[in-house]
């Protein structure tokens, strides 16, 4: 489970959010691709954008559950 207090600083604020656990595997940006981006200087994904559709916030929802690591949380 994706812990709040390692989530990476380039997270923007709201309820998701990617934290150190992240192994760079690009099924969210794949599958939630206006929500999560990659920070190529670290090797991992983010939060570039919190939801702000239903149809978004499904993505970002199945994202944080189809991701191999559990490193997308949902603080909201």
């Amino acid at each position: 489970m994706a812990d709040i207090s390692n989530k990476y600083p380039e997270n923007v604020n709201g309820k998701y959010f990617v934290d150190n656990q992240c192994i760079d595997c690009d099924l969210c940006r794949e599958t939630a691709p206006e929500n999560f981006a990659r920070w190529e200087d670290g090797g991992y994904s983010y939060v570039k954008k919190q939801p702000v559709s239903p149809e978004e916030d499904k993505q970002c929802q199945d994202a944080m559950e189809g991701c191999p690591v559990e490193a997308i949380g949902n603080n909201g």
